[in-house]
C-alpha cells in the first residue's frame, strides 16, 4: 500500500507508486495524502487532504486486504502524519518503507517543517527502512552531506537514533562535479553497505524517489532480505531510467519508463 500525494503528470507521488508496485510484481493500494498541481516542471501548488479522510482511506484498506508492506511518502502536515503513525499502530505492518519526502526534484517544498519535525517522532521510528535523499538526510542529520563518508556516518547515525535501516541515496552528491558512479549507501543491523550503479545522463529523473522506495516495499512484501530488496529496487530504478532516457514526456524532468519490461 502507498500512502502519498498525488501527482497529475504521473511521474511521482501515487502515481508512480501504483506503477511501480504492480511493476515488480505486487497488488497496489493506495491512500492520498496530497493532491498537488504540479508537471515535469515543478510543483505550482498543493492541497493536503483532510487528516480524518486520510486515516479513513488506510483503515479502509487495511481492515479490508491482507497489507504485506506500506510506503509512505509525501505526508505535508501534522495532524496527517499523526493519523498515519495512528492507523499503523492500529494495523501493524511487517515492513514500513518511509520516504521522507520534503522537497521534490524540482527543488519545490512538499513539506511544513513541522511536519518533518512530527515525521521523525511519530512515523520514521515505526519504519523498517526510510530512504532519505542527500538533501532530505542532511535535513535529518542536521548538518550537509558532502562525501561518501558523510553519507555513511549519516545512515549510520540516523539508524542509531531512530532504530531502522537507513538507505541514503546519493544521486545528488555534489551535482556540480558528479563522477560516474551513483552511489546509496545502506546502514541496518548488519553494519554499512554500499550499491553502486553507472551514472545515466539524463533528464528524466522525476519519481525516482517515489519509485525506488515503492520496488524495495514490494520486494520486501514478497519476502526478500531487506538488503536483497535494496538490491533489486536500486537495479529495477537503474533499468527504468536507462529505459527512459529517450523519453520525450513534458519540457523539464521527465518521467521513468516503469514498466520498461
Amino acid at each position: 500500500m502507498s500512502i502519498a500525494g498525488s501527482d497529475p503528470s504521473g511521474g511521482a507521488g501515487i502515481q508512480a507508486d501504483i506503477k511501480a508496485i504492480s511493476a515488480c510484481g505486487g497488488y497496489a493500494a493506495a491512500a492520498i495524502t496530497a493532491v498537488t498541481v504540479q508537471n515535469t516542471q515543478g510543483v505550482k501548488a498543493v492541497d493536503y487532504v483532510p487528516a480524518k479522510i486520510v486515516g479513513q482511506q488506510i483503515d479502509a484498506v487495511m481492515s479490508d486486504l491482507a497489507v504485506d508492506a506500506v510506503k509512505i511518502g509525501m505526508t505535508g502536515t501534522v495532524p496527517i502524519v499523526k493519523a498515519i503513525a495512528a492507523q499503523l499502530s492500529v494495523h501493524p505492518v511487517l515492513y514500513v518503507v518511509t520516504d521522507p519526502v520534503m522537497v521534490s526534484t524540482s527543488k519545490d517544498s512538499l513539506a511544513m517543517p513541522e511536519a518533518v519535525d512530527a515525521l521523525c517522532s511519530e512515523i520514521i521510528p515505526k519504519s523498517h527502512l526510510i530512504t532519505p535523499n542527500i538533501d532530505e538526510a542532511s535535513r535529518l542529520a542536521g548538518r550537509p552531506l558532502k562525501s561518501l563518508d558523510d553519507m555513511a556516518s549519516a545512515a549510520a547515525g540516523l539508524h542509531q537514533r531512530y532504530g531502522c535501516a537507513v538507505l541514503v541515496k546519493g544521486g545528488d552528491l555534489n551535482p556540480d562535479q558528479p563522477g560516474p558512479q551513483s552511489v546509496d549507501i545502506l546502514c541496518d543491523n548488519d553494519g554499512v553497505v554500499m550499491f553502486q550503479s553507472d551514472r545515466i545522463q539524463t533528464h528524466n529523473l522525476h519519481g525516482t524517489g517515489c519509485t525506488l522506495s515503492s520496488a524495495v516495499a514490494t520486494f520486501l512484501g514478497a519476502g526478500r532480505p531487506l538488503r536483497e530488496a535494496v538490491s533489486s529496487g536500486i537495479g529495477y530504478v537503474h533499468n527504468a531510467i536507462v529505459a527512459a532516457a529517450n523519453l520525450k514526456i513534458g519540457h523539464g524532468h521527465g518521467p521513468l519508463r516503469h514498466f520498461y519490461r
